[in-house]
């Protein structure tokens, strides 16, 4: 039995952020990973994906593009591992970890217990149950920076982030793609606007696109993948590519043991603290379902630790004003809600395309817009311009310009101050600027509208 004070279970973001939170609040940290610390976003999501459509944008061959994710995901890799762990003060062992009691697990035979613990399993690649799949040797996220040799063809099921990334790195590295989604449109959770400017992008870049086509079945033959949908088509590709979502890691822990609850889905239930069901249990990042980034994960985690040692002013996670970013080319941002999700009808909307944005048009990339949308203040209305409720922002820097936007939910800024902040000419951001100036006037022939509810 090693007692300890936070027992983190779970080596990627979310648990490596409880690791260090701990562990720079004077606590004593025993970090259980099954695989080496950094999980997905080092091993198989964020680093290589990224690597890979930098390399991609930067015209490398196909091989060229998988040495500099390989060399990247091992620079990435040794800046978190076991060793760095340690000389942190943080005990790390390696192995599976079951609860056998409460606030204590087994691992490989041996008991271990403290005062919290922290969930952040994580999660695995989700596979849908199509008939045949299971027959085929399929690539998913996991898998797919393996690839030693490029396929001529592809064929990726899922038109979400990850899948519509993946689609355009790949075909812009020479491969055959179709991108199948059986959804009415690409990135589904996200703006429609967004998801018509991509689908003229990735159609652009080559990639042949097959929405609201459900898959009926897939099978082999000749050494191919063909894939069925619904209507009838066959798409036939060298490889299969499987990026559906991702399912949380919490089959073999124990879970029911301590009275920790999952979802129908396996997700651990979680408040707005990270504490779960079960006392001096928290739980972060994937394996909760809450939010499905690494950025979130790691800010989940050190609100897991923070919020379980605090009896008074208890950190929260938000995650209305924590932006998604899609690292296609253009990238599609959002943060808060989107228009169709607005139930208020005094909100406003303000739309500016990128057409009219000096710094796109220097750029030759005029695809996009900024979108956002603001509310009455209170008893203040839209004086100011009202509070920001939400943004949608498709541009090549799409990522860095939605943080004003955020900051500005995150404070409860008015909308009008980001217009009344100097930006420099001709920035990207300025379009934010200037789209925030719709709400307190009319800017460049446009005035902010109300908001189509429903």
């Amino acid at each position: 039995m090693t007692d300890g004070e936070v027992l983190v279970l779970g080596g990627g973001a979310a648990g490596l952020a409880a690791a260090n939170t701990a562990r720079r609040a004077g606590m004593r940290v025993t970090l259980v990973s099954e695989g080496a610390p950094g999980g997905d976003c080092t091993f198989t999501g964020c680093v290589p994906s990224k690597t890979l459509i930098e390399a991609a944008e930067a015209g490398l061959s196909f091989s060229g593009a998988m040495t500099r994710v390989r060399r990247t995901v091992s620079r990435v890799a040794a800046t978190e591992d076991e060793d760095v762990l340690r000389s942190d003060g943080i005990d790390v062992v390696r192995g599976r970890a079951r609860f056998v009691a409460e606030r204590t697990v087994e691992v490989d035979g041996h008991r271990r217990s403290a005062r919290r613990v922290v969930l952040a399993t994580g999660g695995r690649p989700a596979v849908p149950p199509v008939p045949g799949l299971g027959e085929l040797a399929y690539l998913t996220t996991d898998t797919v920076f393996d690839l030693m040799d490029p396929p001529t063809s592809l064929v990726v099921l899922g038109g979400g982030p990850v899948g519509c990334e993946l689609a355009q790195a790949l075909a812009r590295l020479g491969v055959g793609v179709t991108l199948v989604e059986q959804a009415p449109r690409l990135l589904p959770g996200m703006d429609p606007d967004a998801s018509d400017v991509l689908a003229r992008v990735l159609r652009s870049d080559g990639v042949r696109l097959r929405t609201g086509a459900p898959v009926r079945e897939v099978r082999s033959s000749d050494g191919k993948a063909l894939v069925e949908l619904a209507d009838g088509e066959v798409v036939r590709a060298e490889r299969l590519l499987v990026a559906t979502g991702r399912r949380p890691n919490t089959e073999g822990l124990g879970l029911d043991a301590v009275g920790v609850r999952t979802d129908r889905r396996g997700h651990v239930l979680v408040d707005r603290h990270m504490a779960t069901t079960a006392r001096g249990v928290s739980a972060a990042g994937d394996v909760t379902g809450v939010f499905g980034h690494t950025h979130a994960a790691y800010a989940m985690g050190r609100v897991a630790v923070l919020a379980g040692t605090r009896r008074t002013r208890r950190p929260a996670f938000e995650p209305d004003s924590v932006p998604r970013v899609v690292f296609t080319n253009p990238e599609v941002a959002t943060v808060g809600r989107v228009e169709h999700e607005l139930a208020d009808t005094a909100a406003r909307a303000a739309y500016l395309p990128m057409s009219e944005v000096d710094r796109a048009v220097t750029a030759d990339a005029e695809a996009g817009f900024v979108k956002l949308f603001a509310g009455p203040r209170g008893p203040l209305g839209h004086l100011g311009g009202g509070r920001v409720l939400g943004a949608s922002i498709v541009a090549p820097r799409a990522g860095e310009m939605i943080h004003e936007p955020a900051l500005a939910m995150r404070t409860g800024m008015f909308a009008g101050r980001l217009a009344q902040t100097v930006h420099a000419y001709p920035s990207w951001s300025m379009a934010v600027q200037r789209t925030a100036a719709q709400f307190v006037g009319t800017h460049g022939g446009r005035t902010a509208r109300p908001v189509a509810v429903g």
